[in-house]
């Protein structure tokens, strides 16, 4: 059901979600698009994500990290806003864990950040109320290794693009599915966007997640900018080592 909100009300959803673990701390589109309509809950023992596609080429490696910190991609790297909407907000803290919650209407466009390759996707919405934090809060969700070898997570979606999967090359822009409230969302429209490095690249969801806080550099692609996350996630990973 679309959900129409003021800017007022957005706020009012942020400070009420408890959904993504607690209370917040192109393409052009072909005339009949095609989606993958997300099975009840109940029909499968668990969420069915493809097995890791083979390491693409084109990517970057994420081992070696810049020599200096970068505030703008290379030249061949763009970056978009992960959600096609006017009506949209997000807040620039998330409990528990670096991540963002952007917030718009149900079924409003969710395209890739930038140009890369889908590591891992789920079709399908298996998570169970009150369950402990888990690979399945995200229900629905997308996971795509950019050609910046940063790591772009989107979840909570209602429904996934027809032709999305494993092993697909996308570009910046280009339509991954719908905003929704699949998963551990609360019953608020939303995505959780999450930046990380690419680590295990598939089954590390503690990572996976969101391992650095996305806000500034959402902040820039709103309004056209191309500041890039590179700097500050191989920052984390160095520091870290790939534990969350």
């Amino acid at each position: 059901m679309r959900i129409v909100r003021t800017l007022a009300g957005l706020t009012a959803a942020v400070l009420a979600l408890a959904g993504c673990g607690g209370s917040p701390g192109g393409a052009s589109a072909i005339a009949t698009p095609q989606f993958v309509t997300p099975e009840p809950v109940g029909t499968s023992s668990g969420p069915t994500e493809a097995p890791p596609p083979p390491a693409p080429t084109t990517v970057p490696p994420t081992s070696r990290p810049p020599t200096r910190p970068a505030t703008t991609a290379p030249a061949r790297v763009k970056y978009t806003f992960p959600v096609k909407s006017s009506n949209v907000a997000f807040h620039p803290t998330h409990s528990k864990y670096p991540a963002t919650d952007i917030f718009a209407d149900c079924g409003q466009p969710v395209v890739a950040t930038t140009s890369g390759v889908v590591l891992e996707i789920s079709l399908k919405d298996v998570y169970v109320e009150g369950a402990p934090d888990g690979p399945n809060n995200g229900g629905l969700s997308v996971s795509l290794l950019g050609d910046d070898g940063v790591r772009y997570y989107g979840s909570h979606l209602s429904k996934v693009r027809s032709g999305i999967r494993a092993g697909v090359r996308v570009t910046s822009g280009q339509p991954l599915g719908q905003v929704g409230h699949t998963g551990n969302a609360s019953g608020v429209c939303h995505l959780h966007f999450g930046i990380s490095p690419s680590c295990a690249q598939v089954g590390d969801w503690k990572v996976r997640r969101g391992a650095i806080w996305p806000a500034t550099f959402l902040t820039s692609w709103r309004k056209g900018g191309q500041k890039s996350p590179v700097a500050t996630v191989a920052d984390w990973k160095k520091d870290h080592d790939c534990k969350a």
